[in-house]
């Protein structure tokens, strides 16, 4: 009879650090800005391109009819436009805008300045065992990705 070996890393555990460490991200953001959602939506829309609103929807986990009305309101804002499809003129696209992008690099910079501060106070072991965790952390996001899950 062959044991299985018990894994010592407790998955929970590290779930729980990595949500507080999202709350922590959130908290980070400017506030007065744009939403959660309306951030992811424009986040997808600058790193995957142009989307479908069905696509959206489903990538941000909301309903068509609520895509619709963040989308309506990102275009009033001048962050995103609808398009005709190239191929097929029956089909809409939404594209992220010039002023939709300077948005998300402002936020990502704002952030990015608070990160920095917070790690600086850190002692030096803590920013290197970071440091360490960040190509594992990087799998994981892959393996998010690629998944479908993201």
């Amino acid at each position: 009879m062959t044991e299985t070996p018990v894994s010592s890393v407790d998955h929970h555990e590290i779930a729980a650090g990595l949500e507080r460490l999202i709350s922590l991200l959130r908290l980070l953001s400017p506030s007065g800005g744009v939403s959660l959602t309306t951030a992811s939506t424009l986040y997808r829309l600058a790193t995957a391109g142009p989307g479908r609103l069905s696509d959206l929807a489903i990538g941000e986990g909301v309903t068509q009819p609520a895509m619709t009305q963040l989308v309506s309101r990102l275009e009033r804002q001048g962050l995103a436009e609808r398009r005709d499809h190239p191929d097929d003129r029956r089909v809409v696209m939404v594209h992220i805008t010039e002023a939709g992008l300077q948005m998300l690099r402002h936020r990502q910079q704002y952030r990015a300045a608070q990160l920095t501060d917070l790690l600086a106070a850190l002692p030096p072991e803590d920013e290197r065992s970071i440091m360490a965790a960040l190509p594992a952390l990087t799998r994981l996001i892959d393996l998010g990705t690629s998944s479908g899950r993201l």
